[in-house]
Order: C-alpha cells, then sequence, then structure tokens
C-alpha cells in the first residue's frame, strides 16, 4: 500500500465549497481508502491504498463531484513526494507560513515565473510540479497572480511538513 495526500482545492475557502471534513473521510474510507485522516478544514487528507496515483486522483475526483454536484479539483502527491517538496523548499531561512507550494498536476512551464503579474516583493521558484512563492510582505497584501498556478491548490510549508509526517506514519 502506499500512502498519498490528497489536496482538494477550493474547499471551506471564502464560504464555498463547504466540505466537513468528516464526509471527506466517510468519502475516502467507502472509496477503499485505508487510514484515513483528514488535517485542517481546508481539504487536506492523508490514507493509503494499493492502486496508483491516477486511479485514485480519479476516483477521489468522482465521488466528490457526486457530493458537491460540480467538478472538485484534486492534486495527489505520494508521502515520498511529499517529503520530497518539504525538503526541496527553496526558501528555508523564510517563514514557513508565508511561504507556499502550488501544487499542480503537471511540471509547471518554464516561463510560468515571467508570466507572473502582479508581483511586488514576493519570490518564486519552480519545483518539480509545484511552484513555490516566499510573500515578503505578506500574503493578505499580495497582487500576484500566476496564470500557471489556476488549476493548482497552495499549502504553506508548515502544512506541507505536517502532512508529509502525518504520511511517514502511515
Amino acid at each position: 500500500m502506499t500512502a498519498f495526500i490528497a489536496l482538494l482545492r477550493a474547499v471551506n475557502v471564502g464560504g464555498t465549497g463547504k466540505l466537513p471534513m468528516s464526509d471527506l473521510k466517510a468519502l475516502c474510507e467507502a472509496a477503499g481508502f485505508a487510514k484515513v485522516r483528514t488535517y485542517i478544514a481546508s481539504g487536506n487528507v492523508v490514507f493509503a491504498s494499493p492502486e496508483p496515483e491516477a486511479r485514485v486522483k480519479a476516483d477521489l475526483e468522482a465521488r466528490l463531484a457526486d457530493y458537491a454536484g460540480k467538478p472538485v479539483g484534486v492534486v495527489v502527491r505520494t508521502a515520498t513526494e511529499m517529503a520530497a517538496v518539504r525538503d526541496a523548499n527553496p526558501f528555508p531561512d523564510e517563514a514557513p507560513n508565508a511561504t507556499v507550494a502550488i501544487f499542480l498536476d503537471e511540471a509547471p512551464p518554464a516561463d510560468a515565473i515571467e508570466k507572473a503579474v502582479g508581483r511586488q516583493d514576493e519570490q518564486l521558484r519552480l519545483g518539480r510540479r509545484e511552484i513555490y512563492v516566499h510573500y515578503g510582505a505578506g500574503m493578505g497584501q499580495s497582487k500576484l497572480r500566476i496564470p500557471a498556478a489556476k488549476a493548482g491548490t497552495a499549502r504553506n510549508l508548515n502544512t506541507v511538513a505536517k502532512l508529509a509526517a502525518m504520511a511517514a506514519e502511515l
């Protein structure tokens, strides 16, 4: 069995996309996933499955669409991949709560950083299937828009570290 982390996009943010984590856990258990655990109410779930990543993603997206009545974006990583995202943080000396990894299904395009708009003091770096952003003055003041990240979902490095640790425990 492989330990996976699923990151849901736009869940419990701004009053839209409400999905109680207890329902997410039950949905994952109904899919046959084992050792299901959620982390904070923003669409993070850790579990084990013998299925490959693509099948896990497709099954979870289908179940979430049935639940929500509309598509819900899901990005999936293995425990090993999540630990690698944590370890590859290009801003290790910056506050982890002001640094995010934007998770994508595919590698970001090489021009993703140059096509970003509204950039102020943010620092950006490309990862394997992530875009890392350190928000200098804070996320609340940022006007940064990254077109390549539109279908992605961001988690701060504290959350990434916690999810990596939870998955490692499986």
